[in-house]
Parts: structure tokens; sequence; C-alpha cells
């Protein structure tokens, strides 16, 4: 009777599983008649259902079972319509990327992927990682005219946002990319145009909108319109005009459409990370594993390093027998601090050449680069030149040519001030021009990464946010603390910053003010020294004039002492808007701890158990001194011993922080 019984046991079973099997794939072949799929991330944790709904690709975004994002929408405006999408089955995928000139040598990306062809040579691609959703869209026709894109999102009005809006009023797609963010719900954010990234809360989890992989194309901008939030694009050059001051082109007229295409082609990923703790955010890895492999070869020559800046301290160098400014004298004395303090190279800003002739073939006869070059060349310091982006674009063969047989380095390149199509062009032409001459490029005055340091690593800084030079003429209310500790966690999530700190003259939230010729930073010393460890910056300036660092030779030493490759990257603490602290494993296996807060005063504890364990290491630190909320460049340094099991509260003053360095 127990066998019996056993066996109609197991029989019922087995009809049981068998229905709920049936049930699932009608449910499934139901989803696939209506157009729609359901992908979910490698750890299950996110899920996308995506759908034709009223001509639109349509998807929500679940995370355990719960509803993060309502409603998305994306369709690419490029004639004809939409069909009923077939999509593929859903694949999943591994790659291991090695990445040496990132903030981690190797990481690896996973995800589900799923296709839906969308009719008249129109396909959409979805991936979803276990922090994100990605999709693309691409094409199989020649000669396209896009004439727009659709990219929105459903957004509830409390959600918490973080945008940071156009300075142009005007023309609105034509500005630096340089702005505070706007932190409000998001229901309170003015109708104006942001670029991205921008951060939403949605409760669970905060969602940023990235885009990745932007060639030939134009770059996102986003507006609320009601409940959504609806992507802009600027339109196609038309007709260009310039501006005598420096020969900058503008765009003075603009087309009916926003892109065209003479070949089948992917367009750009739009990017939605997900993440639950702020600490994520700063090493999401989405950007970079979406954009193109790099297209130079053997990067082998492209060197990252510490630079002397002249242009933010105005040239303003003392204590000297000749008369500081654009000159050879002045950029001699530049090569020989970088020396003596093993700093690779040494920037030669706006002036070197006429700007207002753009003649940058020509250096001023007060500057004599061949000599230069010789002389920095003797003491191992290379020399980067500063120009503008079409000015460089005019002379680009030549330009590279002249100045790589000369031994320049590379260029600090500024001013596109917009992300069209013709200005996504020109970025990717010059990369790929200077890294055929061994030229590295630091690109300012232009739209965040989108992955392009990846395709061409010679790309190894990047402005595109509101660094320290904004303080030379500081508005009131401008509150650098508060934004010190926004940006990491948004901004760096595209690439890596060229915020150029490393101020001598400190001010606190009284002391401080904007003076242009003898500018001071807000915050403390230490806050300063400490984003030469936060920041994911592979060429980093020490922009105060070479004098003001001699008379601190030791906050110097140790600025200068703090390596430039990293090989990974931790945040150990952080909250947007309070306060971050980052951990960098290094090329000679050195470690160093920064820690930086907003104007209120903390205390941290840090833990080394990064370290490996059984062995004693040498912990030298940076920090602010007793005083160091009085008078902002109060700041000590001592050393002690440290293992894998210490753990070491440091005080940071109002806008203060600490570095740490790590030596076995």
């Amino acid at each position: 009777m127990a066998a019996i019984l056993s066996t109609v046991n197991y029989q019922l079973s087995i009809n049981i599983i068998m229905r709920k099997i049936f049930m699932v794939l009608c449910v499934a072949a139901m989803a696939m008649v209506a157009g729609a799929q359901t992908l979910s991330s490698p750890d299950g944790r996110l899920t996308a259902n995506v759908q034709l709904k009223d001509g639109c690709i349509c998807y929500s975004i679940q995370m355990n079972g719960q509803t993060l994002l309502e409603e998305g929408r994306a369709t690419l405006n490029c004639g004809g319509k939409a069909a009923k999408p077939k999509f593929s089955r859903v694949t999943s995928k591994r790659e291991v990327i090695t990445a040496p000139h990132y903030r981690q040598a190797e990481f690896t990306a996973e995800w589900k992927e799923m296709r839906a062809t969308l009719g008249d040579g129109l396909a959409v691609t979805f991936r979803m990682f276990n922090d994100g959703l990605a999709y693309r869209f691409e094409t199989s026709k020649k000669n396209l005219i896009i004439k727009d894109e659709t990219a929105q999102w459903e957004l509830p009005e409390t959600a918490p946002t973080w945008m940071a809006f156009s300075t142009n009023k005007k023309k609105p797609f034509e500005m630096a990319f340089q702005n505070v963010y706007s932190a409000k719900p998001f229901g309170e954010q003015p109708s104006e145009m942001a670029f991205l990234p921008v951060t939403i809360d949605l409760g669970a989890a905060k969602m940023t909108i990235l885009e990745a992989d932007v060639e030939a194309y134009p770059g996102v901008f986003v507006c609320k319109d009601g409940s959504k939030l609806k992507a802009n694009f600027a339109a196609y050059p038309k007709e260009m005009g310039k501006h005598p001051w420096r020969g900058m082109s503008f765009v003075s007229e603009r087309e009916d459409y926003i892109a065209k295409t003479s070949a089948p082609r992917s367009f750009p990923w739009r990017v939605m990370a997900i993440t639950t703790d702020d600490r994520q955010m700063p090493v999401c890895n989405l950007v970079y594993a979406l954009a193109a492999p790099s297209r130079i070869g053997d990067a082998s020559w492209v060197k990252w390093g510490k630079v002397s800046w002249d242009w933010w301290n105005d040239w303003n160098i003392r204590g000297v027998d000749f008369e500081a400014g654009i000159n050879t004298a002045t950029y001699h004395y530049m090569i020989d601090f970088a020396a003596q303090f093993g700093l690779p190279y040494i920037i030669l800003d706006e002036g070197w050449y006429d700007s207002n002739k753009a003649d940058l073939m020509n250096p001023i006869p007060e500057v004599n680069l061949p000599e230069l070059i010789a002389y920095g060349k003797q003491k191992g310091v290379g020399i980067i030149l500063w120009t503008v982006f079409n000015v460089l674009d005019e002379h680009l063969d030549e330009a590279c040519a002249k100045y790589s047989a000369m031994g320049v380095k590379g260029f600090k390149v500024d001013f596109l001030d917009r992300n069209d199509q013709t200005a996504s062009e020109m970025i990717y032409r010059i990369a790929e021009t200077a890294a055929r001459y061994h030229l590295t490029l630091d690109l300012h005055g232009t739209y965040p990464p989108s992955g392009y340091d990846r395709t061409f690593p010679n790309i190894i800084n990047v402005e595109s946010l509101f660094g320290m030079e904004e303080v030379k003429w500081a508005a009131p209310g401008t509150d650098m603390p508060l934004y010190d500790v926004t940006f990491p966690f948004i901004r760096m999530m595209t690439g890596p910053v060229d915020y150029t700190p490393g101020a001598m003259r400190n001010g606190t939230q009284k002391t401080f003010k904007a003076v242009y010729n003898q500018p001071m930073s807000m915050g403390t010393r230490a806050h300063q020294v400490a984003t030469y460890v936060v920041h994911d910056s592979p060429l980093t300036m020490l922009a105060d004039a070479p004098s003001a660092y001699l008379l601190e030779p030791e906050v110097t030493r140790f600025i200068a002492s703090i390596p430039d490759v990293v090989r990974e990257t931790r945040i150990l603490q952080g909250r947007m808007g309070e306060s971050i602290v980052t951990a960098r494993r290094y090329a000679d296996g050195s470690w160093a701890v920064g820690a930086m807060t907003n104007w209120e005063a903390r205390d941290i504890t840090i833990s080394f158990d990064f370290l490996p364990a059984g062995k004693t290491f040498t912990a030298t630190l940076c920090c602010d001194g007793l005083n160091a909320d009085r008078n902002a460049e109060d700041y000590k340094i001592e050393s002690f011993p440290v293992t894998s099991e210490t753990k070491k509260t440091i005080r940071l003053a109002s806008g203060g922080g600490a570095a740490v360095m790590v030596k076995g």
C-alpha cells in the first residue's frame, strides 16, 4: 500500500509540475504574441519588461519584484514605422575586460541580452547587467537621416534628483558642461536643459542616466516635461561661424535633423545604472564596459602623471630674478620644479601661441619651444601644449607631425563647447590622429566622456565638471566642498575628471574670497591633498605656482609621492553630498586612502583590512591640523605602522580631508 501511495503522489507531483510548465510556456507564448519580452539580470535581482506600445519601445524596470521605473520610452525617428518587435532568444554573456588605462586594471562584465527587430532595417538591443539596463538602436540602411530620437523616463514628482543645467540660457546646447548640481525633488526642478549624468533617487535604489559609445552622433541633454524626463539632442550643424578671439568656431545655423549616417551602424547606448549603495556609484563600470575597445593598438607609450600647470595661478611666481609670465624663463623654472619633485609633465597653457590669430603652428617669440623641450628632456619632464579644438582640427596632421617630431608629449584641447554629431566626430578624429603620432590628450570645454577614453586610451583626462578654476570667480553661495563630495558619485561614473587641484592658499567657509590672480580653494589644505586619491585623474594638475609649493615642501612631497597608475579602486565609505573615503592600489603595490567631507566636520574610521594579512606596513597620513577649522591651511603629517587589523580614527575639519599613503 505504501508503495502504491508513493507512486500516486509521485504521479500527482509530476502532473502539477507539468501543468506549471505548461502555464509558464503559455504565458511566454502570449507575451511573444503581444510583442513583449522580459529580460533579467544575471543575478536575477533586476528585470525589465519590454514591449511595443503606441509605436514606441516601452520598458519598465523592477528590482526584487517591485517596480523601480514605471516606464521608459524609446524610438528612433528615421522614416518608416516600427513593426511589432520580433525578439531574439535571451542570451547570457560574460567578458573579462583588461583595462590598463582605467581605475580598475581588470574587471568582469556580465549581462543578459536580447535583440528585437522592428522592421524597415531597424533593430534594438537590450542588455541587463547586475547594476543596470542599457539599450541601443541599430540600422542596416545606408544614407540615413535621423530626424530625432525619443528617450524618456516617467518619474515620481517627489523623487530626489541631481541635475546639472546648461549655463547658456539662449543656446543651451552650446556650453562647457560645467555646473553644480541642482538637488531637488523632480517635480521642483526647473524645465531647463540639463546635461548627463542625471541621478534620481527612486527609493529602493538610485538610477543614474548615462550614455556610452557616442560616436558620430549627438549626446543627450534632458529636460523635465511634466512627470517625464525627456531627452533632447542638438541638431546637426548646417553652417559654422568663427569668433575672432581664439579662432573658436561656433554653430551659426542648424539643420532640422539631429544626425546622418552613410552606412549601417549601431547608435549610442542609453544607460540606466541602478545602485542601492552610494559607494557603488564612483566605481560603476557600465560606461567603460559598453564603449568600443581600444583602436590604437599598443598603448604602452601612454604615460599618466602629475603636471605643473601655469594658468590657474596666473603665472604668479615669486622670489625669482626674472619677470614671470608666458616666457622661456618661467617655463625653465617650472621644469626645474617638476624635476625636483618627480612630476613627468608641465603644461604651457593659453598664450604660448597668438590666440587672437589662432596661430597654432608658431610659438610667440618669448617662448623658445625647442629649447624648452630639450631642457625638459634632459630633466625627464615632458611638455603638453594647450590649444583650441577646431584650431587643432584645422591643422591636425600638420600640427601632430610637427610637435611630435619636436618631442611634445601631447595637447590640452579646449573650447569645443557642444556635443552635436560633428563635435563627436571631431573628438574621434583628433584622438585617432594624435594616437598615430603618440600624443596624449587632455580634453577641456567638452562633454563628459562616454567611453571614448577606452576607445582611445591616449585621452588621459577630461574636464566636464565644475572644477577648481571656478573658485577664481566664484559667485556668493558657491559651495565647492558640497560639490566635491557630490560629483565623484555622479560624474565619475562616466570616466576621468580634470578638476585641477592643489591649492596652497586655502579658505574656510568664513575666510574664503574669490581672487582671480591669487586664487584660493574652499576647504582645507588636507582636502586638497585628498583629491589626488579620491579623483579618477590620470593626468593630475598641481594647479598652484611652483614657488607656492617650494614654500611647502613637506606637503608637496606628499602629493608627489602618491603614485599615478591605478590597479584597483574601492570606495570604503561614502554618502553623496556628505563625504567619501576611497582606497586605491597602485602599480607599484602601494595603497592610498583619500577622505573628504562637505562643510560639516566629522570623524571617520579607516579600516586597513584591504591590506594583505600577516605583514606590517608604514602609513603616512596628511590630515587637518587642530586649528584647520579656523585656518584652513593648518595640516599635519605623521607616520605609523599598520596591518590588516588596524583601524584609525581621523578628524575631518569643516571642508576638510585626509590622505594616507601605505607602503611596505
